[in-house]
């Protein structure tokens, strides 16, 4: 008996011997001729194998079909997107969208046995569509899962001349960091950036009075001794509780005011950042006098 793949083809599956009611039977067509087997996750990883098969030699997945796969903080897209070779046709099929382009080996990455555009392509293609704060998120987490690095940025960006999103890639390049933990800790980073406040510091360390770090905020402020805190889904359980009442009291002990936000803030950045202006001014900071 003829078994099914994961993921194939119509054209495959006859091959192998398949009949036309087994295939309609098992698989969830994602495209013209393209199938999933019911017995697979539908997941943008399994979408990708199953557009593999009708994708030419040179191809990579892309945009934010490859922000994903790479572990960045952005929705799985419904449609996947690749980039071929300027000389090879894909015929139209609805759920694939198809850029030609070429790419260099270097370009390219291998994310579980998928071709897939590097960290650094990836964030230079993604400017072009990208506000500065959600890419700067982006490639935050490109740098924390190691796909991403200053060298590599600039290496890409030195062969970007010209190329639309170039000028945003490179103006929000100085601001990627490996130390944010979370898109919101990202957003909120550029943010104030952005804004009259003092820069704030990623994963800034809360030092006691005996010189030891017993903590470290999300984002902080050392002159001023304040940080601010994201409180997402994963600080809902009790044992999450308890840690972080054990590391706000010792940042308090400390002489450190804590500043918690959590998602629902993300949608109103004023009000955000006029919370943090209030807190630094309660600490001392006005904005025509150098911290002490």
């Amino acid at each position: 008996m003829t078994e099914f793949a994961g993921t194939y083809t119509w054209s495959g599956a006859r091959a192998a011997g398949l009949t036309r009611r087994q295939i309609e039977a098992d698989g969830v067509r994602l495209g013209r001729g393209v199938y999933r087997s019911r017995a697979e996750d539908d997941d943008l990883r399994t979408r990708c194998r199953a557009w593999a098969g009708v994708l030419p030699d040179g191809a990579a997945f892309a945009l934010d079909t490859a922000a994903h796969l790479l572990g960045a903080h952005v929705d799985a897209p419904t449609v996947v997107h690749a980039v071929v070779p300027p000389d090879r046709l894909v015929p139209h099929r609805r759920g694939l969208v198809v850029l030609h382009r070429d790419l260099r080996p270097e370009d390219v990455v291998d994310v579980g046995g998928l071709p897939v555009t590097s960290g650094a392509q990836t964030y230079l293609d993604l400017a072009r569509c990208t506000r500065p704060d959600e890419l700067v998120a982006i490639g935050d987490a490109l740098y924390r899962g190691e796909h991403l690095d200053a060298d590599r940025v600039q290496a890409r960006l030195d062969r970007a001349d010209g190329l639309r999103g170039v000028v945003r890639a490179r103006a929000c390049a100085p601001r990627l960091t490996p130390l944010a933990m979370s898109r919101p800790e990202s957003l909120v980073r550029c943010w104030i950036l952005d804004s009259p406040l003092p820069d704030p510091v990623p994963q800034m360390p809360v030092v006691n009075r005996y010189g030891v770090a017993v903590t470290h905020g999300d984002l902080g402020f050392e002159a001023w001794r304040l940080i601010l805190e994201y409180e997402g889904a994963g600080h809902a359980t009790l044992e999450k509780l308890h840690t972080d009442v054990d590391r706000h009291s010792l940042a308090a002990a400390d002489g450190w005011l804590v500043q918690r936000f959590s998602g629902r803030h993300l949608a109103r950045p004023r009000v955000l950042l006029a919370r943090v202006e209030s807190a630094l001014r309660s600490l001392g900071w006005r904005p025509d006098r150098p911290p002490r």
